[in-house]
């Protein structure tokens, strides 16, 4: 198990099995086993999870993967042959959290639902993820993170005035969710600890449910004072302050400033040379923020961004250059923090990658394997953990189902 490879971080111990494929889901999973839980990863044989084959590759080696599948056992199972099927369910059972994202449907007749995981392993925890959750009129709909992203309000409200609708430039809804979910089964097991009479868990998550959730001041908006918030660009269609938008600098970077109390409003007052006391109050900051962009966006376009950036720092205005992945690369705080990691890959040999987030410094977690080959921990899995006999993988493996 994972303590034969480490055994780092807060979970070492902890047994999830996922019969989930793309990011929703073994998102999830991938933040568990970051922290030490041994992950099973199921994958249907010969095609595996379509994840595998998303995004950019490098001499046909695809990338994503080896982000996405790492710390994981990857298992190969036919879960439309009733023996794998039952096979699937040896794991259920052998498993504290069980991660599915197959259809309301599709669930029910391989017995992955609720019921069927709760009769198998009565003190197991279901994360179940689908498009329009479990208890909806459209619970059976497929649904992928950028639909969660729509109907959450995230996406109305990003992008500028009079402009379409902006999505994100990666999996946003898909990523959240999976991130919601992983602290919703630790929340679970938690109680799972606590409760001696603990009968098990099911976790309902909706793609679209944790980014609405996250917009904490959406709702109360509409209901108490009938607003719809629209797109304001950066300035953030409900900002914590004043000042917050992106500005381009004389040698042609971008920077965002933004500000969060009345201090810092008045930092950037200061440094633009404006009467501190005209922004005094949230009043007077609110009514005078066309003026505090303005001249921001003058100041910035006269300067070079390491000059603005030196300057900000004097002034305690918060600011950054908007980084790209080779700046992220080169950056030294992301160094000093330890945030990209090199790790073997047996197709690429040392490749880069983000470090485990969060960081624990008592126990941290560790990243021990890239994504791995397509049913590279079969027996492992299936003989070591599951006890199936010699007999009964050479058959499973004749068939097919493995």
């Amino acid at each position: 198990m994972a303590g034969t490879d480490g055994g780092q971080g807060q979970l070492p111990g902890l047994k999830v099995v996922e019969f989930a494929h793309v990011v929703a889901g073994p998102m999830a999973g991938s933040m568990l086993a970051d922290q030490g839980a041994d992950v099973v990863h199921v994958e249907t044989p010969g095609t595996g999870d379509a994840a595998r084959a998303m995004g950019p590759a490098k001499d046909g080696v695809p990338l994503w993967f080896k982000v996405a599948g790492r710390n994981k056992r990857s298992v190969t199972l036919d879960l439309h042959d009733a023996a794998g099927r039952e096979v699937a369910h040896r794991l259920v059972a052998w498993a504290d959290v069980v991660i599915v994202t197959l259809r309301a449907g599709r669930l029910r007749e391989w017995e992955l639902d609720w019921e069927a995981v709760h009769r198998i392993n009565p003190k197991a925890v279901l994360l179940q993820i689908s498009g329009f959750g479990a208890t909806s009129s459209r619970a059976n709909d497929p649904g992928f993170g950028k639909m969660g992203e729509a109907r959450s309000g995230v996406v109305h409200l990003t992008g500028f005035p009079g402009g379409p609708p902006v999505h994100t430039g990666f999996s946003h809804g898909d990523a959240v969710t999976g991130l919601m979910g992983a602290y919703a089964v630790l929340a679970a097991l938690h109680r799972k600890a606590a409760d001696p009479d603990f009968d098990g868990e099911w976790i309902d998550l909706a793609l679209f449910e944790p980014l609405y959730r996250l917009i904490e001041w959406q709702v109360i908006a509409y209901d108490q004072l009938g607003d719809v918030p629209e797109r304001a660009g950066n300035q953030l269609a409900v900002a914590p302050a004043a000042v917050i938008n992106t500005y381009r600098s004389a040698d042609g970077d971008w920077i965002t400033v933004t500000s969060a109390t009345l201090r810092s409003v008045r930092n950037v007052a200061r440094l633009l040379g404006l009467p501190e006391e005209e922004f005094a109050t949230s009043r007077q900051q609110h009514d005078g923020r066309e003026r505090l962009d303005t001249g921001l966006r003058e100041w910035v376009a006269a300067r070079g961004s390491a000059e603005c950036l030196e300057l900000f720092g004097q002034a305690e205005v918060v600011a950054s250059r908007v980084f790209t992945a080779a700046d992220i690369a080169a950056d030294p705080v992301y160094a000093e923090r330890e945030d990209i990691i090199t790790i073997d890959d047996a197709d690429l040999g040392p490749v880069r990658m983000q470090a485990v987030i969060p960081r624990f410094h008592q126990a941290p977690g560790q990243v021990w394997r890239t994504g791995p080959a397509l049913g590279q921990d079969n027996r492992l899995v299936y003989h070591d953990w599951l006890g199936l006999g010699e007999d009964e993988l050479a058959d499973l493996e004749r068939r097919g189902v493995i």
